[in-house]
């Protein structure tokens, strides 16, 4: 029987991302984002948080490092991944995500401070989406968005 391990979320990093660069040099950033669902409780509209651990890697991870910052919405797509160790002799698990893909979300100056934060989608990289397979260093390429397709080509 076949499996899919697909996710995507739509949330707000709960800190800074965290650069770091593993022995081979390829670069690695660890975010948390805070993911809002709304259900209804009673008579009552509440908000539930889900806070989830993502993994960034190669340019994405570079990138979430140098244009996002805690408050920055961003869209993940990516998979499951459950680590598993031992502590004190007992055996400890967390679920994470690691990230194929990341869009960068919202207008600039949201979500941020600092030199280069809090841009949102003011970097753009085949319009801010970054991932793992395509993380070759910007050009000229990219500096228009696609364009959309004239409304009498829409086939409906």
């Amino acid at each position: 029987m076949a499996s899919y391990n697909r996710v995507i979320l739509v949330g707000n990093l709960t800190r800074d991302p965290e650069l770091r660069y593993i022995p081979s040099g390829t670069a690695v950033s660890e975010i948390g984002l805070a993911v809002n669902d709304r259900v209804k409780k009673g008579d009552q509209w509440v908000d539930e948080t889900t806070f989830v651990d993502v993994t960034l890697w190669a340019r994405t991870a570079e990138v979430a490092n140098q244009y996002l910052s805690k408050g920055s919405s961003v869209l993940i797509e990516g998979r499951l991944k459950l680590d598993s160790w031992e502590k004190d002799g007992q055996k400890r698990s967390k679920l994470r995500v690691v990230a194929d893909k990341m869009q960068m979300l919202g207008g600039r100056g949201e979500g941020g401070s600092g030199p280069h934060r809090g841009n949102g989608g003011g970097y753009s990289q085949q319009g801010g989406d970054y991932s793992q397979d395509s993380y070759q260093a910007p050009t000229e390429s990219y500096s228009q968005a696609p364009q959309a397709p004239p409304e009498d080509d829409i086939p409906f």
